[in-house]
């Protein structure tokens, strides 16, 4: 079968077909004693290193060393100053008598494995390894695209990242405190209006996060707020509104009993922005006084409230002078409707009264 087998090579044997191409077992070399106490093999602590850096594999030499050699898991990249390797981005860093260091520029996923330095001295070949681990920092691959739910149903959102360390997903609701997930899928059952927002997706290893978002809207139905009575006075001016809170924004018809109302009717005006409508009565007559319904509707449903336009009186200049009545000798203040009066005012006619009576009476006993 050979040195090494038809299929498999493994490190030892590429080391030694290496070292027997380099010529770095010339023949005659002699046999090691058993005094010769050091290793033939050693192992350097691991490199990791961040995808797209450059990595330097340094190897130690020493005055002895006649040929040395870096090989990674399938080739040779380096036999002294001679570049094996067609790769571009790996390349000579140093070349001594105390080190022999090579770079890899621009580490991907696939530069990672083990990689040996072959070196030969006068006395004895040796070897040295190093593992580059190669970290590669998260990134979301897969999120769930912007999407739009009616109030009640059940919504999952998808976030998928990968990474080297297996990065951590977690969800987020940007309108909220809090984490609301810790994981890939986030479920949410049967979903409210106080759940949509800006869904964040948070994907972090030892390197670096990816953040991406996805808006989750939540459609319902109009819910309209009651309608208040206004009151006006005649050939004023008066404004009756409606507000309403839907998803989609409510659209609105305003009623005068049973019929519909339009801008230019009667001149009235009906304008809207956003969730509010305003219908606007520009002079207002004897007519216009009585009972108005608002309507908003979205494709879920309708909600109406009802208010009254109502006519208020101006107080006027004369209904604030005093009035005298020689009949009653009362004093009357008119304020309107609902005015009251003053109830001591007959008593004090009276008592003056009494007392004219009085002094006419002694007046005429004086003269007897």
């Amino acid at each position: 079968m050979g040195v090494c087998g038809y299929f498999v090579v493994s490190w030892k044997c590429l080391v030694v077909l290496s070292l027997r191409l380099l010529f770095l077992v010339p023949a005659g070399l002699p046999v090691r004693s058993q005094g010769d106490s050091q290793s033939d093999n050693k192992v350097m602590e691991n490199i990791t290193i961040r995808q797209g850096e450059t990595v330097l594999l340094r190897c130690s030499q020493g005055i002895a060393v006649t040929h040395t050699a870096w090989l990674n898991r399938s080739s040779i990249l380096y036999a002294g100053e001679d570049k094996w390797s067609v790769d571009p981005r790996v390349s000579l860093a140093v070349l001594n008598e105390e080190e022999f260091t090579i770079k890899i520029e621009n580490v991907d996923t696939t530069d990672e494995g083990q990689y040996i330095c072959a070196v030969q001295t006068r006395s004895q070949p040796r070897t040295t390894s190093v593992h580059v681990i190669v970290q590669v920092p998260p990134k979301i691959m897969n999120l769930s695209k912007d999407i739009a739910v009616n109030e009640g149903s059940n919504v999952t959102l998808m976030c998928i990242a990968n990474g080297k360390p297996e990065p951590t997903v977690t969800w987020k609701l940007l309108s909220s405190t809090g984490l609301v997930s810790e994981d890939e899928y986030l479920e949410i059952p049967s979903i409210s209006r106080q759940q949509a927002g800006t869904y964040e997706c948070t994907a972090v290893n030892d390197v670096s996060a990816d953040v991406q978002t996805v808006e989750l809207t939540v459609n319902y139905p109009p819910f309209v707020t009651e309608g208040r009575d206004v009151g006006v006075s005649l050939s004023q001016r008066g404004v009756l509104q409606c507000e309403a809170d839907a998803v989609p924004e409510a659209e609105f018809e305003w009623y005068r009993d049973d019929k519909r109302l339009f801008n230019g009717m009667d001149t009235i005006e009906i304008e809207a922005d956003g969730k509010v409508s305003m219908l606007t009565f520009f002079n207002v007559s004897e007519l216009d006084y009585g009972n108005y319904t608002c309507v908003a509707i979205n494709k879920l449903g309708t909600m109406n409230t009802s208010m009254v336009l109502y006519e208020v009186i101006e107080p006027t200049s004369s209904t604030l002078l005093q009035a005298f009545s020689p009949t009653t000798d009362k004093t009357v203040f008119s304020e309107g409707p609902g005015a009251v009066q003053d109830g001591n005012s007959g008593t004090m006619g009276t008592q003056a009264s009494t007392c004219l009576l009085i002094i006419i009476g002694l007046q005429l006993l004086l003269k007897f």
